[in-house]
């Protein structure tokens, strides 16, 4: 790897000096980079290896972005994609000094998009054996392109002090589809959804869960190039902290896998799971940072609403339930996790009329597990605006399972008498929900479908029962476009509190400016007490 030490080298040396001159925006001695995309370094190209590609024709590294492995103390995946074939793709690796360590092989895998038949190749350098809360640079490159800078930090082990951020619904800024001899954007986005990557990187938190709903594509006339508006939006910050994604209902794409989620299981590598096939290789999974031990979820498997390109309720056969009772048993009897966190996409919760409302399935089969097992945060997108429950336990004996508040402080919230939902589903959407909220606040729950599609929509026609809401606790009515932020404290000493302070922010300009809506706290004993 003489060849990669000394690429690496040069291209550290080259940023140096731009560094030095005021020509990037994130200077590797600025300490732990985790702020925002620096400017890419100048034409240094990597060394080919034997490899005879035009530079001309060779395509870029694009879509960078990272995710964790199971262990995020340990493991991070960077990844990117390509339209055509490449050699040689690979990862040079440095640690926080910007001392080259390694070079990591990418996999690659592919899908043929079953709408275009184009092929869209993704690569993926598995980085396993870090050491916990360190930093990394590093630069993602194949044969003949330009290497692309990144960073990351990994998760602490053990107890420590961590941020993370959430949202879900985003869509992408970008005009895709030309009507009337006018271009316009079909995939239910809009400019905001250029402006929450802007704000995460204002917080800077250590991972982004990202709640589903990604950018639409199954929406699009060209489903490629909208994932590829997606990456090439996010990437500026997806390229310097993980994004942890949740499917939802919009990644189902006809065409695309025997499920409609073969696109999702290209671009992202999560970590597999047992009891998947390769149908639902990385639809559901769980990561562990610090303290906090989040599980991702696969809603359509359990949701009644026909709302993807096909209707794929039950398509795991209980496989994911069964995985999801095992993972929720183990955390919480592991002395080590004291948070556990929910991320998916449909909802449990929702006041808002005449949009997707509350799935009757999702209380049927994950809730009674989320109370046996004491989750504490449930974090949702599906409907598009900002809202949270009450810390919830039980369940009405009615139509609609109402879930029981079990408290009403809206300040301070005790876990470990209940769950609290929030729903964050204001990532960039161009169909916001916030202004068609009840009053007073109620639910309209899908409680049944028909049994087969109408004609006119090609959907399953719903069933909605109407429920008053004793848990729903805050929401926004005024601002569409926002995410929340979750700074864990540990506590000091065996059996302390330990703490999450939550702030959800709107976002309100192009550059990702902030305004903060509310903030509260969630708390429960350490589990080493």
């Amino acid at each position: 790897m003489h060849s990669d030490r000394s690429l690496f080298a040069s291209l550290m040396s080259r940023r140096s000096v731009l560094t030095a001159a005021g020509a990037t925006g994130a200077a590797l001695a600025a300490g732990p980079l985790r702020g925002g995309e620096a400017a890419a370094a100048p034409a240094a190209k990597a060394a080919p290896r034997g490899s005879t590609e035009d530079p001309v024709t060779t395509p870029a590294v694009t879509g960078l972005h990272l995710q964790f492995g199971a262990d995020a103390s340990s493991e991070v995946v960077v990844s990117w994609h390509t339209l055509q074939p490449v050699e040689d793709a690979r990862v040079l690796l440095g640690d926080g000094t910007g001392r080259y360590t390694r070079t990591c092989k990418a996999e690659t895998v592919s899908y043929t998009d079953g709408k275009s038949r184009q092929v869209v190749y993704a690569h993926h350098a598995h980085l396993t054996g870090l050491r916990p809360a360190s930093d990394h640079v590093y630069f993602a490159v194949h044969a003949g392109a330009q290497p692309e800078f990144g960073s990351f930090t990994t998760a602490p082990k053990g107890r420590a002090a961590l941020r993370f951020t959430s949202f879900g619904d985003q869509g992408t800024p970008t005009l895709g589809k030309l009507s009337d001899g006018k271009y316009v954007n079909d995939n239910l986005g809009s400019p905001a959804a250029a402006d929450l990557p802007a704000g995460v990187e204002r917080v800077q938190p250590l991972f982004h869960l990202f709640n589903g709903d990604l950018c639409y594509a199954n929406l699009a006339t060209d489903r490629v190039r909208t994932w590829s508006d997606f990456w090439d939006n996010n990437t500026r910050s997806a390229r310097h902290r993980p994004w942890m994604p949740a499917p939802g209902n919009h990644e189902n794409e006809l065409g695309n896998g025997p499920i409609g989620y073969r696109a999702f299981q290209t671009y992202f590598a999560t970590p597999r799971q047992p009891g998947q096939t390769d149908t639902t290789r990385g639809l559901w999974y769980s990561i562990k940072a610090g303290s906090v031990k989040v599980v991702f979820l696969a809603n359509d498997d359990v949701c009644l609403q026909d709302a993807g390109d096909s209707y794929v309720r039950g398509y795991s056969g209980g496989a994911q339930k069964t995985w999801l009772e095992r993972e929720l048993r183990s955390a919480r009897a592991d002395r080590d996790i004291d948070w556990i966190v929910v991320c998916m996409h449909q909802v449990a919760i929702s006041t808002a009329d005449q949009f997707n409302g509350a799935d009757l399935g999702i209380r049927q089969e994950w809730l009674p597990l989320f109370d046996k097992y004491g989750v504490d945060l449930v974090v949702c997108g599906h409907e598009h605006h900002y809202e949270r429950s009450h810390p919830v336990r039980g369940r009405r004996d009615n139509a609609t399972l109402t879930p029981i508040p079990v408290s009403t402080d809206t300040d301070v919230v005790d876990t470990s008498q209940g769950t609290v939902h929030m729903v964050l589903g204001g990532g960039g959407t161009s169909a916001p929900s916030n202004r068609l909220f009840f009053d007073p606040p109620a639910c309209r729950v899908i409680t049944s479908v028909s049994g087969t599609a109408d004609p006119a929509t090609g959907k399953r026609t719903p069933t909605y029962t109407k429920e008053d809401a004793p848990w729903s606790a805050v929401r926004d009515a005024a601002h569409s476009y926002g995410f929340a932020s979750f700074d864990v404290d540990p506590g000091r000493h065996p059996g302390d509190l330990t703490t999450i302070t939550v702030t959800y922010y709107d976002v309100t300009g192009t550059q990702g400016e902030l305004r903060p809506f509310e903030t509260f706290t969630l708390r429960r004993r350490r589990t080493d007490g």
